[in-house]
């Protein structure tokens, strides 16, 4: 069986020379064969996949619990329906607790859970990633972009 990798070398201890660790799980940890519809990992790709849940809970697990309206000024660029929108995935999802306090006027808390903070380590990882390669992508985009201008005389998407 071979062992599937998701964290970062600096947490993850010493790779083997067949590329296997320690303390990470196995395939069948995951829910099965890694390329089946029913695998874990899958979840976690998803969760990730919408950039605003994945910058609600990053702004949370960096800044602590917040307000709603306090949340929307630090995340920026997004209205009061998106951010209540990027705000229900992950509470559906079990990542982030909203409190309501019992006061007048009602105040609600919007926290990480458990399963949000530990999320927290791979946004940082894909944002490590990013930094060191967000260059190299976008430069490849703008060639892709002018090779197929280039043959086709009109940009297509």
């Amino acid at each position: 069986m071979h062992t599937v990798r998701w964290a970062t070398d600096r947490q993850d201890g010493p790779i083997k020379e067949d590329g296997a660790t320690d303390d990470i799980g196995t395939a069948a940890d995951l829910g099965g064969d890694v390329f089946a519809a029913d695998c874990r990992a899958r979840i976690a790709f998803e969760v990730l996949a919408n950039r605003r849940d994945s910058v609600v809970v990053y702004v949370l697990g960096e800044q602590g619990p917040m307000r709603p309206r306090t949340l929307l000024t630090r995340v920026g660029g997004i209205s009061p329906k998106v951010l209540d929108q990027a705000l229900r995935r992950p509470e559906y999802n079990g990542l982030v607790e909203r409190r309501r306090d019992a006061e007048a006027p009602p105040r609600v808390d919007c926290t990480l859970t458990a399963a949000g903070t530990a999320l927290l380590d791979p946004i940082r990882a894909l944002g490590s990633w990013s930094a060191a390669h967000g260059d190299a992508v976008l430069a490849a985009r703008e060639r892709f972009d002018r090779d197929r201008t280039d043959r086709s005389g009109a940009a297509r998407p």
